[in-house]
């Protein structure tokens, strides 16, 4: 009977212990807030940063406690939609700003603007503010961002007597194409002066296209967008199209490759050029054979400049956070000055905040830092940021149409004709 007794108040403690010291709400321990962070950093220099500036923050506000989620870039907007609508997402959101616009208009993430410090509305730039503003809220941090650059083999460029560019003095877009047939020509048979990788071709035409006055997407006075398809905008595809189909200075087979499957070439001299985003350099310092030497050169220009569009790497808060303000407290903790440059050092992109961006060694020759710094001020909310409609129309429309035109199956007429008449239609079902 004793014994009985015993055992039934043991487990009564238990369960009464269980209670106080056990997850609460949403399987979080209680007796402290914990917030839920969810991150996308999959290079380790990248993940290090991320997960010692949780243990700083741990280490400093123990009453707040976050706990470090990784996500994964490959699959997490159908992610962040299972656990929006399941209930369960993170507090804290690592995402990119063109993945936001439908969470945002569809009420599932927070509007930060009376959550945010003055001092973090002030150091990042109204123009990437733009890039995560839907309607009248601001839904994301913009805080990494990554132009889109020419990753060039030094021995190959230097040697040819081209002009090399600069930010100051780039090439225009015709003096590319020029600069490719040169190259080409004094690179032997089965050479290319540039490959470019472009199994995801949509966004690296729109976001370059900037550069030529290019825009593509027109909002009216009454909030819809429509879809032009101006001079500016057939600059960039069609010096692609040319140096593919016309001049024979780019080869037809990395059209299907993603940007890493050209870094090979590029080693071994098959390609003297490849434009890719900014944080290949860091394959490139990791993967390159000894010996190798390269440069980092500014994207072409045109009539808009060094312009070109970018969609950055934010920070959200989940509407059905608890703990917003805690959250937001995070956020601007992980974006300190300090705090931001160590993000951008490890994902190899750059800060947007002012501040940050100013750091020396963010400023350096060696790996490029300089030249992408220098290319910070040009950059642009990209073309088709806040179109609702867009994924839609580009993975049904522009995509195939882009492949057609750039692998000489279609003409720019067809291009025009695609992009325009098709798209048109898929946009109008998302803006009755």
């Amino acid at each position: 009977m004793r014994a009985r007794l015993a055992g039934v108040l043991a487990v009564v403690f238990a369960l009464l212990l269980a209670g106080c010291t056990g997850d609460g709400d949403g399987g979080r321990p209680t007796g402290k807030t914990v917030l839920r962070f969810q991150s996308l950093a999959w290079q380790k220099e990248s993940v290090d940063a991320n997960k010692e500036l949780v243990a700083e923050w741990n280490a400093a506000h123990p009453d707040i406690r976050v706990e470090y989620v990784q996500g994964s870039w490959d699959s997490v907007h159908d992610q962040l939609l299972t656990s929006f609508e399941g209930g369960e997402a993170p507090d804290i959101i690592h995402d990119a700003s063109d993945d936001l616009a439908d969470f945002a208009y569809g009420g599932y993430l927070a509007d930060l603007r009376p959550l945010l410090s003055a001092r973090l509305k002030a150091d990042i730039p109204a123009a990437s503010w733009e890039t995560t503003t839907f309607g009248d809220g601001v839904y994301g941090v913009p805080f990494l961002q990554e132009p889109r650059v020419i990753m060039a083999n030094k021995k190959i460029l230097e040697s040819s007597g081209v002009r090399i560019p600069t930010p100051e003095r780039p090439w225009t877009w015709p003096e590319f194409r020029q600069v490719a047939r040169e190259l080409t020509a004094t690179m032997g048979k089965g050479k290319y002066a540039v490959a470019w990788p472009l199994k995801e071709p949509v966004s690296v035409s729109l976001n370059l296209g900037l550069s030529a006055g290019g825009q593509l997407f027109h909002r009216s006075g009454d909030g819809k967008v429509r879809i032009r398809f101006e001079d500016g905008d057939a600059v960039m595809p069609g010096t692609v199209h040319a140096q593919i189909n016309t001049d024979r200075t780019a080869p037809r087979a990395t059209l299907g490759m993603g940007g890493s499957d050209t870094l090979p070439g590029l080693f071994g001299g098959k390609y003297a050029m490849v434009p890719l985003g900014f944080s290949y350099r860091q394959q490139i310092v990791q993967q390159a054979p000894e010996g190798f030497e390269w440069m980092v050169l500014p994207a072409p220009a045109g009539a808009g400049g060094l312009a070109q569009g970018v969609s950055p790497q934010t920070l959200s808060i989940a509407e059905d956070s608890p703990y917003k303000e805690e959250a937001a407290r995070f956020i601007d903790f992980l974006l300190q000055p300090p705090n931001m440059v160590r993000l951008a050092r490890g994902d190899w992109m750059l800060p947007t905040g002012r501040a940050a961006l100013g750091d020396p060694s963010l400023h350096t020759a060696k790996d490029g830092w300089a030249t992408g710094a220098a290319l910070a001020g040009n950059l642009r909310p990209a073309p088709a940021q806040s179109v609702r409609g867009y994924p839609e129309w580009k993975d049904k429309v522009a995509t195939p149409a882009f492949q057609e035109y750039y692998s000489g199956a279609i003409d720019a007429a067809e291009l025009e004709s695609r992009l325009v008449d098709d798209g048109n239609l898929v946009l109008a079902r998302y803006q009755r």
